[in-house]
């Protein structure tokens, strides 16, 4: 479930950045595949509940794999969102925050990736560095919102377009914040750690001297 939804994202992405409608139909198949993923490891788990009973680290696993699998069912969401903004005829708009987009696009999926290779390894350091990554998406967004709607002030023919590249930048950044859901849940399964609502904290750094630095 999990690689289709980096697949999922990978291809939105294109469909949008090329302008190409049959990319995006790609897509909304692909998607109805993730949603089938999400509820049949649901009914899964369900069944692993009701007939073993499982204690401790088994019980925390399977807790957190249900809010797991609602995380990926949604980034597939989002993708989706992304492709039904596909226009072919917004290309002049998109290439103002072409390079952005690009970078933003390639973050979000590098998290994703790291959150879920965090999962399959059971390493809550490389889960956190997903959650030190998500600051620079949210500035990478306002950037491009920025960008966006000062170009709609001077050209108001191109509102819808800069409206449609707007929203796929929020896209991006939710994917982005389901992949840091996703990290949180790698640390609550390896050490039982709860670090939503801001309850993680960045490592603190050291000087040279082996000092702790704020």
């Amino acid at each position: 479930m999990g690689a289709r939804c980096e697949r999922l994202v990978g291809l939105a992405f294109d469909a949008f950045r090329a302008g190409a409608p049959e990319l995006a139909r790609e897509v909304e198949a692909l998607d109805g595949q993730i949603d089938r993923d999400e509820l049949d490891i649901h009914a899964l788990i369900l069944r692993i509940l009701a007939r073993r009973q499982p204690v401790a680290d088994d019980l925390r696993f399977l807790a957190t794999a249900l809010r797991f699998i609602t995380d990926l069912e949604r980034i597939g969401d989002e993708a989706v969102n992304i492709a039904e903004r596909v226009v072919e005829q917004d290309g002049e708009v998109r290439a103002i925050v072409g390079p952005e987009l690009a970078s933003m696009a390639s973050s979000a999926r590098d998290m994703l990736h790291e959150a879920l290779d965090a999962f399959v390894r059971s390493d809550a350091e490389r889960a956190a560095h997903v959650l030190e990554s998500d600051d620079a998406i949210d500035e990478g967004c306002a950037a491009i919102i920025s960008a966006m709607t000062q170009h709609m002030a001077r050209t108001p023919g191109h509102v819808r377009a800069g409206l449609r590249v707007i929203g796929v930048a929020k896209y991006l950044e939710r994917v982005a914040d389901h992949a840091t859901n996703v990290a949180e849940e790698v640390i609550f399964i390896v050490r039982g750690d709860d670090v939503r609502h801001g309850q993680w904290r960045p490592a603190p750094t050291r000087s040279r001297e082996g000092s702790t630095q704020s």
